[in-house]
């Protein structure tokens, strides 16, 4: 029977409404997604809660072709698979070119613009009888704590969507180990050991690589203070609320790194935070991401393909390959005589010297459609699951090792930046589920040598078998009743609260 209108009201004026605002990157949309649908579960038990992902304006444009979003910002609100969208301003309306922009400007504009248009934003959904009960931000966005406080939101959350043993790092970096971390960069050594309190002896490249940074004219100089001020949010004045950390992974997955935190952070593990593990399948009608799709022939192809057989390639929604990378790769592919998917961004075959002779590299290549295929995107968690699939190589951002982990399929681990060392050290150290590729120091290509010995590593039996096993405790993590499941909804009761 149909509940009255009043009755129906009353109950959504009652419910949690959580805004997660997220930094204008695919690795930070993507989860964001992934826990707006989780948190929607956690809640459909009790009264429901409200979800609303709050994107720059460039994104939600590239989310909602028809968009209308003005400059700065608006009044747009869009609902799909029971989550609402909404838009602020960055200050780049238009997108920011992380190649050629200024990083330290933006970084200050998405502050001073991003306060101003998610001020209206809060304000606007109160108004319309949804105040917000509870703010997420991603990572790089400590000032959304702020202004969420200033209009009376009672919890706030980071979501953490890079490992904990990151995590870890970074609190120990600002609370007593800045020193024995600078002592490792100044010996040039990425091999130096450096001891972190409670997590295993580390060598320097496991670090996250921003900790390396010692120059003020770095590029990526202007992040230490967002990590900074992130960690001074989570280790606060113990009288005013909790921030608290929504960590994307379990606890049997990092152990050592959230015992470290935990005397000091209210940290909530829920992860994996990956949609397939929880709602019995892949979501056709999602918005779009922020990449074009082109068909999806490599599924098919891949049925093609005997079990296990087939490397899968990517490096992530940023990384541009140079020629030299690109021809390794298709040297130790054709070398190998290993059928491959490969998603090669267009971003590579743009109209430069460099990108026409990796055009015409792809195209004289000695493969045919039977030992390989190149395309522009795929949908990886469909790709990773698939029974064809038997290796993954990866810049080892932190989704694209989850995914691996959580559907059982060996890495080889080529890691560049920011925490990918750190999720190398974990797949092949902690976790044993493949093995962290050496690239040239002088220019850090990956030889197509170094890829075959990976390769075969990781398609060892040996590691298959831990994959195996990992993939069942990350799906035991996520059940109705596992550790993230019992620790969201929790979380869920607590915002409910407002605690």
């Amino acid at each position: 029977m149909e509940l009255p209108e009043d009755v129906r009201a009353a109950d959504e004026e009652s419910q949690p409404h959580f805004l997660i605002v997220t930094y204008p990157a695919q690795g930070h949309i993507t989860p964001a997604r992934h826990l707006a649908r989780r948190l929607v579960r956690a809640a459909a038990g009790a009264s429901g809660a409200r979800v609303t992902i709050c994107t720059p304006v460039s994104a939600f444009r590239k989310m909602f072709a028809d968009a209308t979003t003005a400059v700065g910002g608006g009044d747009e609100i869009r609902e799909e698979g029971g989550v609402a969208y909404a838009a602020y301003s960055d200050g780049y309306d238009d997108g920011f070119d992380r190649a050629a922009g200024d990083y330290a400007h933006y970084m200050s504009q998405v502050r001073l613009e991003g306060a101003r248009t998610l001020s209206g934003l809060l304000r606007r959904l109160g108004d319309r009888g949804h105040p917000v009960t509870c703010a997420v931000y991603t990572l790089l966005m400590p000032w959304v704590a702020g202004v969420a406080r200033e209009y009376g939101v009672a919890v706030v959350a980071v979501f953490w969507i890079q490992p904990a043993t990151a995590l870890a790092a970074y609190y120990h970096y600002f609370r007593g180990s800045r020193e024995a971390v600078m002592a490792a960069a100044a010996s040039r050594d990425p091999n130096a050991e450096v001891c972190i309190p409670g997590l295993p002896p580390l060598r320097f490249r496991d670090l996250p690589s921003f900790l390396a940074v010692t120059s003020e004219d770095d590029s990526f100089a202007c992040l230490i203070p967002e990590f900074r001020e992130l960690i001074d949010a989570l280790d606060g004045d113990r009288e005013k609320p909790p921030t608290y950390v929504l960590a994307n992974t379990f606890d049997a997955m990092e152990p050592d790194a959230l015992a470290s935190l935990r005397p000091h952070v209210q940290v909530v593990t829920v992860g994996p935070v990956l949609s397939f593990l929880h709602d019995g399948g892949h979501d056709d009608n999602s918005p779009n991401d922020l990449f074009d799709h082109n068909g999806q022939g490599y599924l098919q192809w891949l049925d093609t393909k005997s079990a296990k057989s087939v490397v899968y390639i990517s490096f992530g929604s940023t990384s541009v390959m140079s020629k030299r990378q690109v021809t390794e790769i298709a040297d130790a592919m054709s070398q190998s005589n290993r059928p491959f998917l490969w998603v090669l961004r267009k971003d590579n075959c743009k109209d430069t010297e460099e990108g026409d002779a990796i055009k015409g590299l792809l195209a004289t290549a000695t493969y045919d459609d039977d030992a390989g295929m190149v395309v522009e995107w795929c949908d990886q968690a469909r790709v990773l699951s698939h029974p064809s699939v038997g290796c993954f190589v990866t810049h080892c951002g932190w989704n694209s090792t989850l995914e691996s982990v959580a559907c059982g399929v060996p890495i080889v681990a080529a890691p560049q930046y920011s925490d990918q060392g750190t999720n190398a050290w974990l797949v092949e150290r902690a976790l044993g589920v493949g093995v962290r590729a050496a690239a040239r120091a002088e220019d850090g290509v990956l030889e197509a040598g170094e890829l075959r010995r990976c390769m075969e590593i990781a398609t060892s039996e040996a590691v298959a078998s831990r994959a195996a096993s990992w993939k069942e405790e990350a799906r035991v993590a996520v059940a109705d009743g596992g550790g993230s499941d019992r620790s969201l909804r929790e979380f869920v009761r607590r915002t409910a609260r407002g605690t």
